[in-house]
């Protein structure tokens, strides 16, 4: 996520992250808790995960805006969101979850219908979604909201027959190596066709290998900015052609240069709602609550 405005004063932010027992394979989860009434307007960017943002806010709530779609409350948000805002005013409280798309897949269903686009959660589990909701707002604390996720999740997570084998591989082989594999080595390493890999890869993620390899390869050229490497050094480490590929691509995921992603503000504190995105760093202890993130 990047801020246009203002940097937001983390001073005034809670984040909590899930103790360790409570993880879900592909799935991260992070509590935020604004204690005091401010705006907000955040370009969300970007990141290897479908997302699902619980909104747990007093009042209006907050508005997300994709490419003028509008959506109110909780969401749930594809691949490649492209223009991603969102705005709102409050005191606010707000569950994020990332679904790596293996697990999406399984939780949602095929995740196609979801690439590059904001859909209501309630519009994707009906009735559920407000018992959910409802659950989470009655929780005493971030750690009992963070039981609930993996209540209501874990069974879903189980229901659904997997992905293919081959296409879980290819998702995992493409995030380790960050981005930096190719199509027809993978197919190989799978036994496929490029072809059947692309269809198949395609169908149940929502989005082609070539395409997660490059969202990926952005991803962790981001995280690189923001930790204050050079532009050059940092397209030569993630696998661009030279520094002019890196700037076509930040522009073509985040709509920004690479200097504007370096001093993004949200980015500042991914290491404490998402250690495992930057492994350089320690990540929070288990349930520790960050409310001085400057």
């Amino acid at each position: 996520m990047l801020s246009t405005g203002a940097p937001p004063d983390w001073a005034q932010v809670e984040v909590a992250v899930p103790r360790l027992s409570g993880r879900l394979p592909g799935i991260s989860m992070a509590g935020f808790h604004h204690r005091s009434p401010a705006p907000v307007d955040i370009a969300m960017v970007a990141h290897p995960s479908v997302t699902l943002l619980v909104d747990l806010s007093d009042g209006e709530g907050i508005v997300y805006d994709i490419h003028g779609r509008r959506e109110r409350g909780s969401v749930v948000v594809g691949l490649l969101p492209g223009d991603f805002r969102a705005t709102g005013r409050g005191v606010g409280q707000c569950l994020q979850i990332r679904f790596e798309p293996v697990a999406a897949a399984a939780v949602f269903g095929a995740s196609i219908e979801l690439t590059g686009t904001l859909v209501a959660l309630e519009d994707v589990w009906g009735r559920d979604a407000e018992q959910a909701e409802d659950r989470l707002r009655a929780a005493a604390s971030w750690d009992e909201r963070f039981t609930i996720v993996a209540d209501v999740l874990g069974p879903r997570l189980r229901a659904r027959p997997p992905v293919h084998p081959e296409v879980a591989y290819t998702w995992r082989r493409t995030l380790t190596s960050r981005g930096r594999v190719r199509v027809d080595g993978l197919a190989d390493e799978v036994g496929w066709s490029r072809k059947r890999l692309w269809s198949r890869f395609r169908s149940q993620l929502g989005i082609t290998p070539k395409r997660a390899a490059q969202l990926v390869r952005f991803d962790h050229a981001a995280h690189l900015l923001a930790a204050g490497n050079a532009a050059a050094g940092v397209a030569a480490e993630s696998g661009y052609v030279d520094q002019s590929h890196l700037h076509r691509e930040v522009k073509t995921f985040a709509g920004l240069t690479p200097t504007a992603v370096a001093a993004a503000p949200w980015l500042a504190i991914d290491d404490v709602a998402w250690p495992a995105s930057s492994p350089n760093r320690s990540p929070a202890k288990n349930g520790e609550r960050s409310p001085d993130l400057r």
